[in-house]
């Protein structure tokens, strides 16, 4: 992959924290008198569910795993479970900048996606879609795994500050079906635990920068896409193994 480029593109800080819920209502009595709800969030939370993908090596959990500084993810990113909006996403990340790039598909587009008919984006009128067109055809990038959870996000006009809270992050499990409300899925987080994401362009106000982190709390380095992958296949390997036994005692 290509270096991040910082200053041909666009990028943003990107600082997470894993913190209790306990710690997350201590710092929205913190932050409130300083920023404001993210007026897209219908009653002050919406619910996001991404597939991601990942090549035949599995490079974005490797990479991840392995700490490597320059790194790509790809996924799809609908919100409520809705087609309203579809969007393709490429998330490339250097230590804590991220930058993300993202292209509208349609329904059909989507579903001829998971029909694995991919030549239709090598002609694409959008960029990005060719280029996830040459991911699927050179490095065999295929879904992976579906991540859910509900985000409660917070903006401050200046820096271009956003923070949000991340609850309830489950591994979908048994399909890659984005619009299946009933698909299930397993929790990926520890009990009461959440995921604290401040973004943010150029510069954080000295104010706010003092609010965080809580007390004790560090850095982390914790991603959705690989606490999902990890419980998903974790899964899958058991009752493989499981189904292998009964296979081995009745032979």
């Amino acid at each position: 992959m290509e270096r991040m480029n910082r200053r041909a593109r666009p990028y943003r800080n990107e600082w997470k924290y894993l913190i209790s819920r306990w710690e997350a209502q201590l710092l929205k009595g913190r932050l409130s008198p300083f920023l404001e709800a993210d007026p897209h969030a219908e009653n002050g939370k919406y619910m996001i569910r991404s597939l991601y993908f990942d090549d035949y090596w599995d490079s974005a959990y490797q990479e991840k795993l392995m700490g490597v500084e320059e790194r790509q993810k790809w996924r799809i990113r609908v919100y409520n479970c809705s087609d309203k909006v579809i969007n393709l996403e490429r998330k490339r990340k250097s230590g804590s900048y991220i930058h993300k790039d993202s292209a509208k598909i349609t329904r059909e587009e989507y579903e001829k996606i998971m029909a694995g008919d991919y030549y239709f984006l090598l002609n694409h009128e959008q960029a990005l879609c060719r280029e996830f067109y040459y991911e699927t055809m050179v490095n065999l990038q295929r879904p992976k795994v579906i991540v859910d959870y509900g985000r409660e996000p917070y903006i401050c006009s200046e820096g271009t500050v956003r923070i949000t809270f991340d609850s309830d992050v489950r591994a979908a499990i048994g399909g890659f079906d984005l619009f299946d409300e009933g698909l299930p899925a397993l929790n990926a987080l520890e009990e009461g635990y959440l995921i604290l994401e401040v973004k943010f362009t150029e510069f954080l106000p000295q104010l706010i920068k003092e609010l965080l982190p809580l007390d004790g709390q560090e850095f982390t380095a914790v991603s959705k896409y690989t606490l999902c992958y990890e419980r998903a296949h974790h899964l899958t390997d058991t009752l493989a193994g499981i189904s292998k036994t009964k296979r081995e005692n009745r032979s």
